[in-house]
């Protein structure tokens, strides 16, 4: 099993809502994502799959998170947008912008600060 990893970052602004601390005001992060994919098999060349086209299709989906207000954003409006949420939130997005190619994504970890992050995984 080959395991690949990309990391990309945004900036965006968000409150939690229900929450009973400082993080219920308005606030930003620069946040950090890493993504992890696995493929069974290289192709003719050597490559699991063109890191290219995984920093293409994840950058994409955090252009439309970047200097965004989260909480305003459809997929937050009902779900607070924390780090665990954006991390399933990206994953499902890339899962489905991956479909049916050599590699699947097997992680999504976000780090909302240097010593603070989350990883979601399906199983």
């Amino acid at each position: 099993m080959y395991k690949l990893s990309v990391t990309e970052s945004f900036s965006a602004a968000h409150r939690l809502c229900g929450y009973a601390g400082p993080c219920s005001n308005l606030h930003g992060h620069n946040w950090k994502v890493r993504v992890g994919l696995q493929a069974g098999k290289l192709d003719p060349i050597g490559m699991a799959m063109d890191f290219g086209v995984i920093k293409k299709h994840l950058q994409a989906i955090l252009d439309e998170l970047d200097h965004a207000y989260l909480n305003d954003l459809p997929d937050f409006r009902e779900a607070n947008p924390t780090s665990e949420n954006l991390a399933k939130y990206i994953f499902e997005r890339l899962d489905a912008a991956l479909a049916g190619s050599s590699a699947s994504v097997c992680e999504v970890e976000v780090c909302e600060s240097e010593r603070s992050s989350v990883i979601y995984t399906y199983d």
